[in-house]
């Protein structure tokens, strides 16, 4: 436990006061349920020894051991995992590239679920390739992988358009060669989905079986068209109430575009900002590290991780482990939640489609095209980087197929 309890100090996890006490907890834990320590444990473990804490231990004790074990839980996964890198099965040789790949998506400042992506598909990649110099490698491994993909796995066409584009970034940044002519490949058939999309009524049936934090995040997502890892890291300073529009920031492909602050949810807004403005200044008397900042800019604007106006719009209620710094911090709320909520709601409503979160942003779409806006209005307001992918709207709109009357009804 004096390594846990080095690692917490060295990665500024809790106060020193604190510290002692989390290893205590660990510990004791341990003992409970009759495991040694550092064993792999389950969830049902921890909440049978927490269930048990409740017996005779406050709330913020109970809650402290909670954070303890889990701690605890990361910290054994982080150093046994691979010690010393023993286990470790990768080649040096792909290994020093692996770690070139990750150093220059952060530098070119690629979102952490963007890195996480690339780096399976590279992996993935690099055991199709068996035995192969990675230094070696040319445009035609490429070929065959993707051609793997398509025929032997029967990946839709996004799957093995997504692990083309990790694997060209890794082409052409890491090993800084050229791909060459792909048109050998086989490509795996596009199947052409009409997105799922609410009447009006509906969106308001499954609002109403929704609350608090969550129905403003599901109302923000209709009524601008966001998506939902837009939604969950909206800054207090993207909300424009004066001017009635969100600026989203770094959207899919990097972009930054304006939509539509719906009139109707601002005053919720209000109400919901004064009561994070709460946590906010409680993370500043606990001297708790600033929210995460998109690239450099923590280093190039010192304190603005700790200013209000960086601070999330929907923050998560615990701190979580950075997992890029290891630094103790508040992020923003999981979009999680929100995902579970909106189906359970859909259930409730009794609405007979596949709902979840994306067809909110459908619904949006859809139902300003049927009021009469224009497709280039709309492909701006959702951020689309070609008009064709707004069109799909118009096979599922009101106006579209569905204004064709029936035969059968004449």
């Amino acid at each position: 436990m004096k390594k846990f309890v080095e690692y917490l100090q060295s990665v500024r996890m809790v106060s020193e006061k604190q510290r002692p006490y989390y290893a205590i907890w660990a510990t004791n834990f341990y003992s409970y349920i009759g495991k040694d320590i550092g064993s792999p444990v389950h969830m049902d473990d921890i909440n049978r020894y927490l269930n048990y804490l409740q017996k005779s231990k406050e709330d913020w004790q109970i809650k402290q051991a909670k954070n303890a074990i889990s701690l605890y839980q990361y910290y054994i996964e982080r150093t046994s995992s691979k010690p010393d890198g023993k286990n470790d099965d990768t080649p040096p040789a792909w290994k020093a590239l692996e770690e070139r790949m990750i150093q220059i998506m952060r530098l070119k400042h690629r979102s952490y679920r963007t890195e996480q992506t690339y780096m399976l598909w590279v992996k993935s990649f690099r055991h199709f390739l068996t035995g192969v110099d990675p230094n070696r490698l040319d445009g035609n491994h490429l070929i065959n992988y993707l051609t793997h993909l398509a025929a032997e796995k029967g990946v839709a066409k996004s799957t093995q358009d997504q692990a083309f584009n990790a694997l060209l970034f890794f082409y052409r940044h890491v090993l800084e060669k050229d791909v060459g002519e792909l048109g050998k490949s086989v490509r795996a058939q596009k199947k052409r989905n009409l997105p799922v999309v609410l009447t009006v009524q509906e969106v308001h049936r499954l609002f109403e079986h929704i609350q608090g934090t969550l129905l403003l995040m599901a109302k923000i997502i209709y009524g601008g068209g966001l998506r939902i890892s837009e939604c969950i890291r909206l800054r207090i300073k993207d909300l424009d109430f004066e001017r009635s529009s969100v600026v989203v920031r770094s959207g899919k492909g990097d972009k930054d575009r304006e939509t539509i602050f719906p009139e109707s949810t601002k005053d919720d807004f209000r109400y919901h900002i004064d009561r994070i403005r709460t946590l906010y200044e409680k993370d500043r008397e606990q001297d708790i590290a600033g929210v995460s900042l998109p690239g450099a800019l923590e280093r190039k604007y010192r304190g603005a991780s700790k200013s209000w106006e960086w601070y999330w719009v929907f923050p998560s209620g615990n701190l979580s482990i950075d997992p890029r710094t290891n630094i103790i911090r508040r992020h923003h709320a999981h979009q999680s939640g929100l995902q579970h909520a909106i189906k359970a709601a859909a259930h409730k409503a009794g609405i007979a489609k596949q709902v979840n979160v994306h067809t909110l942003r459908h619904s949006f779409a859809t139902h300003l095209l049927e009021s009469g806006y224009d497709i280039r209005t709309i492909q701006e307001l959702l951020g689309h980087s070609n008009v064709q992918t707004t069109m799909i709207y118009t096979h599922v709109m009101n106006k579209g197929a569905m204004a064709v009357k029936s035969p059968i009804d004449g």
